[in-house]
């Protein structure tokens, strides 16, 4: 009956908001790689050992310890340059904890939804340093500026915040201006109607969802602290899963909707895609990945631990399927394309060969984390993948990138963006 599929089908989009079902789906994708019933990629596991100590290699070149790796999140590109400019923004407020962290999470939220793939050409010049990057480093310290400058707060009063009412009136004109990109020719930045559009939907979110967003009358990303704090313990301590549910729930019409992208129920399912292989399953042919959500979290665990929530259950965060860890992969041989077309096109997120690809390297990304847990004999808890993927693997993709094309360090399988996946 009609009642019936919709009931089943309000499962499969609750299964599918968890963080269990990414590694649960991507597995699935992952046998059928090992039986060989994958059309796309060949999967050569011998070669992980290789890549293993390639990653070490880096960690040991960059890091004078294991230990003092950082986590792989938005607050590494704030330090773009070798700069630190979180300190001193801090140091010019007047607060308390909370609402420190309520800033911070205001700016991570922010930034992280901002960082989706610049281009090859684009570049930002910062004001009064002689920094100047491209791509994540770039979209990062720009985004900082943009929050530092009171662009995303509608009370100059407190200009170091982000509330719905000034979202919701972002230009394209403002976008385009901040990032220095008002010139297509001398300086194109992909995706600035996209990055606009995402802005205003967030605003659009906040006000929708009180319970996670709201206090006295003000929406901001940043009373998620509230939120958490209210639900934690009296340790403070709460599992990363009620965050998750109010990021995956909170911020659910933010995703677009359009050809490609999976609807269900009504409800837009965001870094959700299709692979034929899973057929059949019980969640159909659904790939869960929810990478934007997961650099979010990620990205919020720092300003938590500053108002000192202790999140519980970060394991359930998986490596993130994107184009730098992905690329590793098969710049490494690991993920051998069946065809050489794959490396010479370009595909969109919902293209099988993408959806494959990525939930491969999310296994991949979990098996290699293991290897090199062994060799460098630290276990989960003392080395946890949020390291691995800083220290790591991310950077290893990007390394390997310039290897192959020393003039864009593109990645090795093209991804048309939209402004929104990665």
């Amino acid at each position: 009956s009609m009642e019936e599929a919709r009931k089943s089908n309000d499962d499969i989009v609750e299964y599918l908001r968890t963080l269990q079902s990414v590694r649960e789906r991507s597995y699935k994708v992952y046998e059928l790689g090992l039986a060989s019933k994958l059309s796309n990629f060949e999967i050569r596991e011998q070669k992980l050992e290789e890549v293993a100590d390639f990653v070490i290699s880096l960690m040991n070149e960059s890091y004078p310890n294991y230990e003092s790796i950082p986590f792989h999140s938005r607050w590494r590109h704030f330090e773009a340059g070798g700069l630190d400019r979180i300190t001193p923004l801090k140091s010019s407020w007047n607060c308390d904890a909370v609402e420190e962290a309520r800033r911070l999470v205001d700016l991570a939220v922010v930034s992280v939804l901002l960082d989706a793939g610049a281009g090859d050409n684009w570049k930002y010049k910062e004001h009064g340093t002689d920094f100047c990057a491209g791509r994540s480093e770039g979209l990062g310290v720009a985004s900082f500026h943009m929050f530092k400058n009171g662009i995303f707060s509608s009370d100059e009063n407190f200009p170091h915040r982000v509330d719905s009412n000034e979202l919701k009136s972002i230009s394209v004109e403002t976008i385009k201006k901040e990032f220095q990109a008002e010139s297509e020719s001398e300086n194109p930045l992909v995706g600035c109607a996209g990055r606009t559009k995402v802005l205003v939907m967030l605003g659009d979110c906040l006000t929708k969802s009180p319970n996670y967003f709201e206090q006295g009358g003000i929406f901001r990303p940043g009373f998620l602290v509230d939120y958490l704090l209210e639900n934690a313990d009296e340790d403070k301590k709460i599992s990363v899963c009620v965050l998750w549910r109010a990021l995956m729930y909170g911020f659910e019409s933010m995703w677009p909707t359009g050809p490609g992208r999976t609807v269900l129920n009504g409800s837009n399912m965001g870094d959700v895609w299709k692979h034929s292989g899973l057929e059949g399953s019980e969640c159909s042919e659904f790939v869960p990945f929810h990478k934007l959500s997961q650099w979010m979290t990620y990205s919020l665990l720092e300003p938590l631990k500053a108002a000192g929530v202790v999140l519980s259950d970060t394991k359930l965060l998986t490596g993130l399927p994107e184009y730098r860890n992905g690329g590793l992969f098969v710049d490494y041989g690991v993920l051998v394309p069946k065809c050489p077309l794959i490396v010479a096109r370009e595909y969109f997120p919902c293209d099988e060969v993408i959806v494959e690809w990525r939930a491969l390297t999310v296994v991949l990304l979990d098996k290699v984390y293991k290897i090199i847990l062994r060799k460098i004999g630290r276990d989960e808890e003392e080395f946890p993948m949020v390291k691995v993927l800083e220290g790591g693997t991310w950077k290893a993709g990007r390394v390997m990138a310039k290897r192959r094309d020393p003039l864009k360090s593109s990645p090795p399988i093209k991804i048309v963006s939209d402004g929104t996946v990665f």
